[in-house]
C-alpha cells in the first residue's frame, strides 16, 4: 500500500507513512485561525467590559445638588432658592443655612435623581439680612455636604 501511495502522489522514499496522512488532510490556516482567536478575544472583551460596568455604576453612586436660580423675591420679601439633583443618587436636605448660621432646620425634603425643588427663605434675625447685604445661602443634606450659593439682598 505503501507503494502505490508513492507511486500516485509522487512522494519521496524518505517520507515515512505519518507524513502521507497528515498531508492528505485539510487544515485551518493560520490566517483564518488567527483571525477567529482576536474575534473570540474581542467578544470576551466586550462581554468583560459590560460586566464592569455594570459593578461601577452600583458602587459610584454619588450626590450632587445643582443651584439653578436664587434671587430676591421683593413682592414676598424672601430669597427664592431654586436646585435640581443632577447626582446619580437621591438625596434628603435637612437645612437651610444663611451666612453660616441655620434658618430653616429639621427639614425632610426629599430630592429623587433628576427632580427640581423651590425653597423660599425668609428675613429673619437668624435668616436673610437686608439692605444691601451679600447673603450666603447654602442647601446642607443628610450626607453632610453643603451646596452654597451668594444673593444680593437689596
Amino acid at each position: 500500500m505503501a507503494d502505490a501511495l508513492l507511486r500516485r502522489k509522487r512522494f519521496k522514499p524518505s517520507d515515512n507513512i505519518f507524513h502521507m496522512v497528515v498531508r492528505g488532510k485539510a487544515g485551518i490556516s493560520p490566517v483564518v485561525a488567527t483571525v477567529i482567536l482576536v474575534a473570540v478575544a474581542i467578544v470576551i472583551a466586550i462581554a468583560v467590559a459590560f460586566w464592569a460596568s455594570g459593578l461601577v455604576s452600583v458602587f459610584t453612586r454619588f450626590e450632587k445638588i445643582e443651584i439653578q436660580s436664587a434671587y430676591w423675591d421683593t413682592a414676598a420679601s424672601r430669597v427664592i432658592v431654586i436646585a435640581k439633583n443632577t447626582g446619580s443618587s437621591p438625596t434628603v436636605v435637612d437645612m437651610i443655612l444663611v451666612n453660616g448660621l441655620p434658618c430653616s432646620s429639621g427639614l425632610t425634603d426629599a430630592l429623587s435623581i433628576g427632580q427640581t425643588r423651590v425653597w423660599s427663605v425668609p428675613v429673619g434675625a437668624t435668616c436673610v439680612r437686608t439692605g444691601g447685604i451679600t447673603n450666603e445661602i447654602a442647601l446642607h443634606t443628610t450626607s453632610g455636604k453643603t451646596y452654597p450659593v451668594a444673593v444680593l439682598v437689596p
